[in-house]
Formats: C-alpha cells, structure tokens, sequence
C-alpha cells in the first residue's frame, strides 16, 4: 500500500483522492490475485488431481469427481488470500476476516457435506449396503453438521463463543425436538429396521394402508420410498413401518419357490363311480396307469377279503372320478418341470359350496419371477380345466345368457317332437 502511495505522489495526486485510488488500485490488485490462484487451482492443480483420482483402479476415484468435492474446496484458496491480505486496510480489517473466515466456514461445511456424499455413494457399490443401508445416518450426520456449522457461523459474525450460542439452544430443546420430530422417529426406526433386518432395498414390500405394493428403492431418515408395480412412487414414513404392520416378500423369493394356492370347483353332479368303460380309459392315461393298476388290486383284496356284495356299487370300495382326477393332478404337478419338488404340493378338496366341490392346488413354482409364475400358474389351470372332461368331471359355472338361450332352445325343440 505504501508502495502505491508513493507512486502516486510522485505522479502529483494529493490527499484525500491519494487514499482512495491507492486503496481501488489495491483492491484490484488482491482480487487479480484472487482470480489467477482460484484459476491454478482449478484449471491446473485441480484437473491433475481429477485425472489421478479417475485413473485409479478404485471406484470410489470417480464418485469423489462426480461429486466435485475437491472442485469445492478450490474455494478456500482466495478466501484465504483475502484473510491474510485484511490488515492492508486498517479500517475494515475485522470486518473483512470475519466475511472471508465466514466464507471459510460455508465452503468447509458444503465440503464435509459432498464428502458425507462420496461416503454414501462408495457405500452403495457394496452389496452389504442393500442389507445395511446407511442413507439415515449419512443425513443425521448432515443435520448435526449444518447445525454446527450454523453456530460457528453465527458466532464468527456476532464474535461470541459457540459454546455460549450452544448453550442458549439448550433452552429451545423442546422447540428442537418439535421441529426435529419426524427425523427423530425416523432415525430410532431407521436403527430398527437396520438392526432388525425388516427391510432391504430392493425388497418387494406390501402396506395396504398407504397403497404401496411394490419394490423399495430407496431408504431415507423420514421417508421409504416404494416403486408401485404400477410405476407409482409411495413414500412411507419410516417409524410407520415399525408401528404399523406390512407385508415383506423377501422370505418368498429368498426361498425360491412362489405359492400356487387356487381352486377348480367341480360340479358336484358330475360326480360318480367309475365303470369299467372309464377304468380303462384310465389305465391309457400315462401318469395313471400304475395307480390304477395298484389302486384297482388293492380294492379287490379288500372287498374280497371282507366279502364285499358285488352287485350295489355302494358296497365296498370303488374307484370315483373325483379321486383318480385329484391323483391325476398331483401327478402331473408332480412331473411338471417348473414345480419346486422341494416344496409343498397337494392337491385337496376344501368344504363343498354353493358352488360346487373346491378341489384346491397348493404348489411352489421353482421360479419367484412374478410374469414366468402367472404363466406357470395359468398354464396349469388351462390343463386342469380341458381334462375334467375327460374324467367325466363339469366345471361349476353360474348360468349365463348363453345357458338360457339353449334351454330356451332345446324346450322349443322339445315342443316340435
């Protein structure tokens, strides 16, 4: 600043322009240096330290780029230039370490917080991550650090200590713990849900009471967002699915098999004997012919061991058309090759209805793949449904106008003759 001065005298400028100009002049000059440190930083010392991190065999070496953390902290080189160049103006030297030390301080924080970022992201290339989410706590810390970041900031302008501001806070605790309510709950059931293994990302979830019934995507300190099947996006408050019940069907595609549980309902009247016509017919049938040939011996012996009347098929044991059909079932479930053989199956009659006689399949596919268990699924009931014929079986069907239509038909038919 003398320097300057002197210049200016020399050149014939008087007070109190001499102040002024020299102080424009310096003001220049600082600020040149300013933009030509922030230009190495960036433009040279910034870009070697890019190409490093990106060539490094380490996944991490891209995410601190993506994120631009040290882009962030190039900041702080002509903050710190400004600092030490304060005492050049006498007059306003407290003020200016107080904007450029406040500018500090608001650098460092958003610095520590794209850091926190770089930590999540690394984080989240693990598979443990999917097990072990971290998102909560990654925010908390977020929340502790702008809090802090807020009272050394404040505290740099007012310059007071920050204990003394931290202490003042303590007062609004309740006000705190108001405002903050929701990340509060959220944490405790982000720690639950964590310690517990309750949910995952990733894992297909169902709660009625939000209508959400989809995959979680994402984890958060208030908020688990769900992805509808649908396309839909649900947030679910996180403490809501520790006080609230919901559905988790990771156990289900853990296992390897997907639950088959529908049922044929059979028209009671349909129901018979099997005669010798439809017992042979049977034995043609592959998946039965050894059961009916063990089946049919093993009712002989029985009848004639406790000689059985021949001439009632009431007496005695007998072959129906229901039994050897639910047989034929089981077989073939038993055969088909997308059925988890592992895994329950039966074939069983539920209490008879109004409907008819429910004869219920209970299986696994072996695949938890929801579009290949729908064709799974259908596949089976589209066999099921074209066979009953053939055991003499008529699948229960509410009359609709078609029945009418025939009736009406067949009557008129009726009437002709």
């Amino acid at each position: 600043m003398d320097f300057i001065k002197k210049q200016l005298t020399e050149l014939g400028m008087t007070e109190p322009s001499l102040g002024y100009f020299s102080s424009v002049i310096m003001i220049i000059f600082i600020a040149l240096i300013s933009m030509i440190a922030n230009y190495i930083a960036k433009r040279l010392v910034l870009k070697a330290v890019h190409r490093i991190v990106s060539h490094n065999r380490f996944k991490w070496g891209h995410i601190v780029v993506q994120k631009k953390l040290f882009q962030r902290l190039s900041h702080l080189v002509p903050a710190i230039i400004i600092y030490y160049t304060a005492y050049i103006f006498p007059g306003y030297q407290a003020l200016i370490e107080k904007a450029a030390m406040t500018y500090m301080i608001v650098i460092m924080i958003t610095v520590l917080n794209a850091l926190l970022n770089v930590f999540d992201d690394i984080y989240r290339t693990y598979e443990v991550s999917k097990i072990r989410p971290i998102k909560s706590y990654i925010q908390v810390a977020k929340i502790v650090l702008f809090i802090i970041g807020g009272i050394i900031v404040i505290s740099s302008l007012v310059g007071q200590n920050p204990l003394i501001i931290l202490s003042g806070l303590g007062a609004l605790s309740a006000v705190l713990m108001l405002i903050f309510k929701d990340s509060i709950l959220g944490l405790v059931a982000g720690v639950q849900l964590s310690s517990n293994d309750m949910v995952r990302v990733g894992d297909w979830i169902e709660m009625p009471k939000y209508n959400a019934d989809g995959d979680v995507i994402d984890i958060t300190l208030n908020t688990v967002k769900v992805m509808n099947f649908d396309k839909t996006i649900t947030m679910i408050p996180s403490y809501a699915l520790i006080s609230d019940s919901f559905r988790n069907w990771r156990g289900m595609q853990v296992s390897g098999g997907r639950r088959i549980k529908r049922s044929i309902f059979i028209d009671i009247s349909s129901i018979r004997f099997c005669d010798e016509e439809m017992v042979a017919e049977f034995e043609k049938i592959h998946y039965l012919t050894d059961y009916v040939t063990s089946k049919l011996k093993e009712i002989e012996a029985y009848n004639v061991e406790h000689q059985v009347n021949r001439e009632s098929n009431v007496n005695g044991r007998q072959l129906t058309n229901i039994g050897v059909f639910r047989e034929y079932i089981h077989q073939y479930l038993r055969h088909h090759p997308k059925i988890n053989k592992d895994m329950t199956m039966i074939v069983r009659q539920l209490a008879p209805e109004d409907r008819g006689l429910p004869l219920e399949i209970y299986a696994f596919s072996n695949d938890t793949n929801w579009a290949v268990y729908e064709n799974v699924q259908a596949d089976i009931f589209d066999h099921i449904f074209a066979v009953a014929s053939t055991f003499g079986l008529r699948a229960f069907q509410n009359p609709t106008g078609h029945d009418i239509v025939q009736l009406k038909e067949n009557k008129e038919y009726v009437r002709e003759y």
